[in-house]
């Protein structure tokens, strides 16, 4: 037979992968410096502007 599952230690594994996930998602969206914050922000203006005069009148 195979060995019985601690299902608290199971659980908690869980949580913590989930966390490191959680910590990983946090630190690319808020770990970022100002001027590459900056950039990213243009950059998505740009692309909002392109988009916008792309669009059909009707």
């Amino acid at each position: 037979m195979t060995e019985p599952i601690n299902f608290n230690k199971a659980r908690k594994a869980l949580h913590k992968q989930q966390a490191k996930a959680q910590a990983a998602a946090n630190r690319a969206r808020f770990g970022r410096t100002k001027a590459e914050k900056d950039a990213e922000a243009l950059a998505a203006e740009k692309a909002r502007r392109e988009l916008e005069g792309k669009k059909r009148e009707e």
